[in-house]
């Protein structure tokens, strides 16, 4: 298995599973590594003319030898045999020194000396099949072969055919200088003798011959740079990239080295070659070094993927060939750097980039920079730090939306190169790139860039990506995106592919292997909304990222998290479980949330699996899930059978207790759920659930059914009088058998309080003959209520009887701010039904920024729903849409 074949397959899938399991250990593996742990009894039959010790001493010292490149019988390859020889047995004899056995070991390295000395092209056959049946027994096993093994032997070949050409250079000088330049001994590489003079008549088939090599030698430089560009792309979805273009350069400068050599030894014999025959040579010296030149032209540094008008970015270009070939000049090349559209993309290099950009598409400030070499590190860069200021949208095709049209960013330039003060106009694109204008574009973007960036093809017209891709191609995809975006080296599993199939597919019915022959589409990933939801496969899974990245990546990690599993299955793995098990997947409704599944069972033995309501990252930043896990006392052993405290302990935070140092009794937030069964019935009072955890100070709230009349002594000190006072907001979730709640939870040192009234002082909350403050920065904290102080000041008393009857407010002396439509009390009228449409119609004019959207309705699920019972949190907070004063 070729290396060429390897890198044309395994990058046209975007690196599969094999790179994603190489991702950690990639640049140190070797095929050796992989041999020596497998049973040698596989290898037996391999080791019939070469000892398996030997084998076992040498290690990954073989692999790293041009055993499979050599292919021939001349000369050159005799040369390299030879040379090969002498270093292994240099090897083995280092090697034996440190064993045990020294002389059975130096026996055999004799044994092997004489045996090849006299034909080194049979040794190179001998090791060269014993690697290859460790590859075929990797290969069976594994199903791919280690990443850096492929690289190493792409390097070993190009270095071998540099040295074969640098051989072909010396033949033919040598031909040209006469018998006694043949045999004298080779400068460079003693090992390497020169051949005997040719024949006169045989110097324009060697010059072929090695214009030919040189051809090809091209050819796998080209190559190498585009799988380095690849490699640059698939490192936007989180692939390992190696981008130092050191190595790169030094290939690129050492066939140009070649190349000049070669061409100044066909200049030389001229008159041998003749005219019709020379053209033909300079025309193809010529070509290979304008392919060099352009290509070695490239993006070092990309800019962002997805980039918003009216921000900076950074990029980078390089020149590998520059501080070889550029000449001096009076004054510095510059670089300059234009938008253009996909269409302007695909004309460009359908002309093979030597075109000329006729219109930018986007406006970019500081787009011309200077084209810089540096002579200590031997580079030549331009570096731009752009601001974006605007684009111009090109028309778009059927149903395409703003965040998939893709556009790039185009770097020219034109330098004259040394020798012969030649003129060579340089361009090369950025990767593709999604202009967006607002945040809330940001989501879709990225949906697009991920997309092209895993399933585009090398040598791909610009900037052209399947629609649909199969499903396994997919699942790597999404498994590399999240252990990037999440940092961990737990990656996703077998399970979790089902369920994010059954989520895409829609297909609750097909067994895990049926999805492995499917392709899922672009419109399945994320143009089509989910069945009974309201978002898009990608955007529920950008969630899941965005949740795991910012407070679950510990908890992902230690594999405490199920994570991606249907509510369904969660039911009927913890139906047969103890009471209190229970377990943590992704909420399947909505994004970015995290829910716990536990089993509650009844007296009679009946099991029932309960959700909590999801938390949000801005849960989770609140109180920490390990924390909210310990909480809950209903909770016991996490799925399977491990105790919470032990699986979670480590997660903890550590409550502080006591006084801090200015003096104040610390407090702390603790969440409970209680199940419909432990609820007891509350009183008109208003008291609080009795909870063993701690004592809890739960404010006095009105509820609807009560009236409030019998709450007046207690509201009076807390509540101005207002005509009315409405409902609590509905949080969206129907209230489940249970109910969720974050309650403050004072220092156990100032003891108990039995209900909330103890917190005040009995006067004050039993007199009403006490004058009230009316400014409303003295009053007592509450829980704020919408609308609560309205113009005109507060009525003399309350009268819910008498509220249809009330007055219309006095008209407002300065003109309210436009605003959106908020809640209004029953005794105010709409404004005319015209005048309303033209205020909707006004607002949709100024744009999103301006106008924000109605609220969706609310979604009913079978979560229990979140209350507070402290001032301050939860949903009783202020809204900047709802000021004391606007209606």
């Amino acid at each position: 298995m070729g290396s060429a074949t390897w890198y044309g397959r395994g990058y046209k899938i975007g690196y599969g599973m094999r790179y994603v399991r190489d991702r950690v250990t990639a640049a140190r593996m070797s095929l050796w590594s992989i041999v020596s742990h497998m049973p040698p009894e596989e290898f037996s039959g391999l080791f019939t003319e070469f000892p398996r010790s030997l084998r076992c001493l040498l290690a990954d010292w073989l692999e790293n030898q041009p055993w499979e490149f050599i292919n021939g019988s001349d000369a050159f390859c005799t040369s390299v045999a030879s040379g090969m020889l002498a270093a292994m047995l240099e090897k083995l004899r280092g090697a034996a020194g440190s064993d045990g056995q020294q002389c059975q070991i130096l026996q055999q390295i004799s044994g092997v000396e004489n045996a090849y000395r006299r034909d080194p092209l049979r040794l190179v056959a001998v090791l060269r099949a014993i690697l290859d049946g460790e590859k075929a027994a990797v290969l069976k096993r594994d199903r791919h072969l280690p990443l850096s093994f492929h690289r190493r032997q792409e390097e070993l070949k190009f270095s071998l055919g540099l040295q074969r050409l640098q051989h072909r250079v010396r033949e033919i000088q040598a031909l040209r200088d006469g018998p006694a330049a043949s045999l004298q001994p080779n400068v460079r590489d003693p090992q390497l003798k020169t051949e005997a003079k040719p024949p006169e008549s045989e110097l324009p088939s060697l010059i072929l011959e090695a214009v030919k090599e040189l051809e090809a030698a091209k050819q796998q430089v080209l190559k190498r740079i585009q799988i380095w560009k690849r490699e640059q792309q698939l490192a936007g979805n989180g692939a390992v990239f190696e981008e130092n273009l050191a190595p790169l350069q030094k290939r690129c400068e050492s066939l140009v080295e070649v190349h000049f050599q070669l061409h100044q030894q066909v200049m030389a014999a001229s008159a041998e070659l003749g005219p019709e025959l020379l053209s033909r040579l300079l025309e193809r010296f010529n070509e290979v070094l304008s392919s060099l030149v352009k290509s070695s032209f490239v993006v070092e540094k990309q800019p962002p993927q997805v980039l918003k008008t009216q921000t900076k970015f950074q990029a980078s270009v390089r020149f590998l060939l520059g501080p070889q070939l550029l000449k001096a000049a009076a004054k510095p090349y510059t670089v300059r750097a234009d938008m253009v559209t996909e269409k302007q993309a695909r004309e460009l290099a359908l002309s093979a980039y030597s075109g000329t950009l006729s219109e930018s598409t986007g406006e970019i400030m500081h787009n011309v920079v200077a084209l810089e070499t540096n002579p200590a590190s031997g580079t030549c860069c331009a570096n731009f730090k752009n601001l974006l200021k605007k684009i111009k949208r090109c028309e778009r095709k059927g149903s395409e939306s703003v965040t998939e049209e893709k556009c790039a960013v185009l770097f020219s330039t034109t330098v004259a190169l040394t020798p012969g003060n030649l003129s060579v106009h340089l361009q090369v694109l950025s990767l593709p790139i999604v202009v967006i204008v607002h945040g809330n574009q940001d989501n879709n973007a990225k949906a697009t860039v991920l997309w092209d960036n895993a399933f585009s093809e090398i040598d791909r017209v610009p900037f052209v990506v399947a629609e649909r891709v199969p499903w396994e191609k997919m699942c790597d995809t999404l498994n590399l995106k999240f252990m990037a975006e999440v940092q961990t080296t737990k990656g996703l599993l077998k399970d979790h592919y089902f369920f994010l199939a059954q989520k895409i597919f829609n297909d609750h019915s097909a067994r895990p292997e049926d999805f492995q022959s499917r392709s899922v589409s672009w419109a399945q990933f994320n143009k089509e909304i989910l069945p009974g939801r309201g978002f898009t496969f990608w955007q529920w899974f950008d969630g899941v990222l965005d949740l795991t990245k910012r407070c679950l990546k510990s908890y992902w990690s230690d594999r405490l998290i199920v994570g991606f599993i249907s509510k369904q299955y969660v039911c009927k793995l913890l139906s047969t479980e103890p009471d209190g098990t229970f377990l943590l997947r992704f909420s399947d409704s909505e994004i970015g949330g995290v829910t716990i599944a536990h089993v509650i069972r009844g007296k009679d033995g009946s099991s029932q699996v309960e959700n909590i309501q999801p938390f949000s990252a801005k849960d989770l930043s609140i109180r920490s899930l390990g924390d909210r896990i310990r909480d809950l006392g209903q909770l016991r052993n996490l799925y399977p059978n491990i105790p919470k405290d032990q699986a979670f302990g480590s997660h903890y935070n550590k409550e502080q207790t006591g006084k801090d140092g200015r003096g104040y009794v610390s407090t702390a937030i603790k969440m409970t759920v209680e199940s419909e069964r432990d609820q007891q019935p509350q009183s008109t009072a208003g008291g609080p659930h009795d909870h063993p955890q701690a004592p809890m100070f739960t404010p006095p709230m009105l509820q609807p059914e009560l009236h409030p009349e019998s709450l007046q002594s207690v509201l009076s000190p807390m509540c101005p009088p207002a005509p009315f006072c409405p409902p609590s907001v509905p949080t969206g979730y129907q209230h489940p058998p249970g109910d969720t709640s974050i309650n403050m939870m004072v220092s156990d040192s100032l003891g108990s309080f039995s209900s909330p009234s103890q917190m005040l002082s009995p006067p004050l909350v039993m007199d009403p003959a006490l004058p009230r403050c009316q400014d409303i920065a003295f009053r007592n904290p509450m829980p704020f209520m919408h609308n609560q102080y309205l113009p005109g000041g507060p009525s003399p008393e309350p009268r819910d009887e008498e509220m249809p009857e009330l007055a219309p407010f006095p008209p407002m002396v300065e003109a309210p701010l436009p605003s959106s439509p908020q809640w209004m009390p029953p005794s105010m009228d709409l404004p005319p039904s015209s005048d309303f449409e033209q205020f909707l119609h006004d607002m949709e004019l100024e744009g999103p920024a301006l106008c924000p959207p109605f609220a969706p309705p609310l979604q009913r699920t079978g979560y229990p729903s979140p209350s507070t019972s402290c001032w301050g949190s939860g949903e009783s907070r202020w809204d900047d849409n709802v000021r004391p004063g606007h209606a």
